[in-house]
């Protein structure tokens, strides 16, 4: 394997490519199958630090914690991320899952949309709590969680991306 860098223009022709094959003009695009996302699931080490992090921390109350039907001894847990959408977590004490890595078909960061005054308030917090984390375009913050997924708060709306319509 060689380690040659991509070429611009050979990527933007495929993604134009890709466009003209597939992205319909947004009154033209037929209507999802999906009514949202119910939740994402994330695997903690520690379910309290966790609940300590999201809900302290971040803000994202917890809203329910019970047994993992499908490992006994586990929790499954919930976070409010705002629009009837929640966050999850999954512990497996007794397993040696490793430690977080990404990977093809992985996360590589969630983004969670706040109020830019939240989103403001929430960089303080993070700096006061030693959190290492970048701002990037004045609208997004990144950083680790406890157990390493990279978490993204972006002060743009639903459905917008530093201000351009996504939806």
């Amino acid at each position: 394997m060689t380690d040659t860098p991509p070429n611009p223009t050979a990527i933007e022709t495929q993604r134009e490519r890709i466009r003209a094959a597939h992205l319909h003009p947004s009154g033209e695009r037929p209507a999802s199958t999906a009514r949202g996302l119910h939740h994402t699931a994330l695997i903690s080490s520690d379910v309290e630090r966790t609940v300590r992090f999201y809900q302290d921390l971040l803000g994202f109350p917890l809203t329910e914690l019970i047994d993992n039907r499908d490992y006994p001894g586990s929790s499954h847990f919930f976070f409010d991320i705002g629009n009837h959408n929640l966050l999850a977590f999954f512990d497996f004490p007794g397993l040696d899952v490793g430690p977080y890595a990404e990977v093809l078909g992985g996360l590589h960061h969630l983004a969670i949309s706040v109020e830019p005054e939240r989103w403001d308030e929430i960089v303080h917090r993070l700096d006061n709590a030693g959190v290492e984390h970048v701002v990037h375009s004045g609208v997004s913050v990144y950083f680790r969680d406890p157990d390493g997924a990279r978490i993204e708060l972006i002060a743009d709306p639903l459905g917008e991306m530093y201000g351009s319509k996504v939806l």
